[in-house]
């Protein structure tokens, strides 16, 4: 008997990649895709799934994790693995806490994208050591504190210093002090230029 894949992702090159990988093993049967979160959580209503392949980004859509927490909730007996080329640390804390099983990502590859569904279809939960490394400006993206994270993540979302302040539960003057921190450390000129190179970078997403 073949395993039931769903492969959801914005990019039809990337499903058929890892479409590619999956058939030849002859163990797996890709039964559907989805371009959108949203889509793929409407499939997996529909029909038995035994593994479901997560990108997180997918175009404006609801994203993967929390797709993943949904379809938890339909078919708590399907495996998930979230796959992200996004440097976000956030993302590893939110995938287990939606209960996916694995996580891939594709540019940290510590194993090979079909070893890691072999290992989660063989019962194991499988992700990354470490948060994934990345230059932003002057520094790299592990430099930034969590709350300097907290914070870069409302800039990217274009909210004003009170916003932040009132949704992170911290005074204006502290928030103040984490965006002149970021700066001196990356070197960037603006808060506008600060939130525009970690959107870009996948360092800090908020949609």
């Amino acid at each position: 008997m073949k395993y039931k894949v769903m492969i959801a992702d914005d990019y039809k090159m990337i499903r058929q990649m890892i479409e590619s990988i999956l058939i030849p093993t002859g163990k797996y049967e890709v039964v559907c895709t989805a371009s959108t979160a949203e889509e793929a959580v409407q499939k997996c209503r529909y029909q038995e799934i035994d593994l479901a392949i997560l990108d997180v980004v997918m175009g404006n859509d609801t994203d993967g994790i929390d797709a993943a927490a949904k379809i938890k909730k339909i078919r708590p007996g399907t495996k998930i693995i979230i796959v992200t080329s996004m440097a976000e640390s956030s993302y590893l804390s939110r995938a287990k806490e939606a209960g996916a099983e694995s996580f891939w990502h594709k540019e940290l590859q510590e194993q090979p994208l079909l070893e890691i569904i072999e290992r989660t279809m063989a019962g194991e939960s499988v992700y990354p050591s470490s948060a994934v490394e990345t230059w932003f400006g002057e520094t790299v993206n592990t430099n930034l504190t969590s709350r300097e994270l907290d914070v870069l993540r409302e800039l990217v979302h274009g909210d004003s210093n009170a916003e932040i302040a009132d949704k992170l539960g911290i005074t204006e003057r502290t928030v103040k002090k984490h965006i002149s921190d970021m700066l001196i450390k990356t070197g960037f000129k603006s808060r506008l230029q600060l939130a525009v190179r970690a959107r870009a970078g996948g360092i800090a997403v908020n949609d």
